[in-house]
């Protein structure tokens, strides 16, 4: 076999922030579910070794305006990784397909067009009692922490391709 690029051992990945300058772009709408996903993602950022002052937040209005921000924020220079935290929650129309798709498809174009790591850490549930479950943040009630996942997922991605870029 040639190189392993990963992060470590692909079972048990060990992960270190430190020296990782990471950006947030958060929406507004649903803030009280992104409050919870931005609490979880610092929480655990720093726990992993990224210091508070080099997480910077850019808040704008909806899920659908995250992806020009994260691009605007990966073309800077200025990021290891750009997490992009939202909650679009189905309603009775169309429109969370349209949102959730445009959301999806936007954000996978920034993180190919500037080789910044981009997180899609935007939840897309039927309901907003899903997602509350999925924003509890560690130490909360029973649920799943996607915020503290969006901070794993963002380190990992900038350790690998560290490694990568070395050869």
């Amino acid at each position: 076999m040639g190189r392993d690029f990963t992060a470590g051992d692909p079972g048990v990945v060990e992960l270190d922030g430190s020296g990782m300058t990471l950006a947030v772009a958060c929406a507004r709408w649903n803030r009280v579910i992104t409050d919870r996903l931005l609490e979880g993602f610092v929480q655990r950022a720093t726990t992993l070794g990224v210091d508070a002052d080099a997480i910077d937040v850019a808040w704008v209005p909806g899920a659908y305006e995250l992806p020009l921000t994260a691009s605007a924020l990966a073309r800077t220079g200025r990021y290891d990784a750009v997490v992009a935290i939202g909650a679009v929650i189905r309603g009775d129309t169309p429109h969370f397909d349209f949102v959730a798709g445009g959301v999806a498809d936007g954000l996978m174009r920034v993180q190919l067009d500037t080789g910044v790591p981009v997180v899609f850490g935007v939840l897309t549930t039927e309901n907003r009692r899903q997602a509350l479950v999925r924003s509890a943040v560690r130490g909360d009630v029973v649920g799943d922490d996607k915020g503290a996942e969006s901070a794993d997922v963002a380190i990992e991605m900038v350790t690998v391709l560290r490694s990568i870029n070395r050869g």
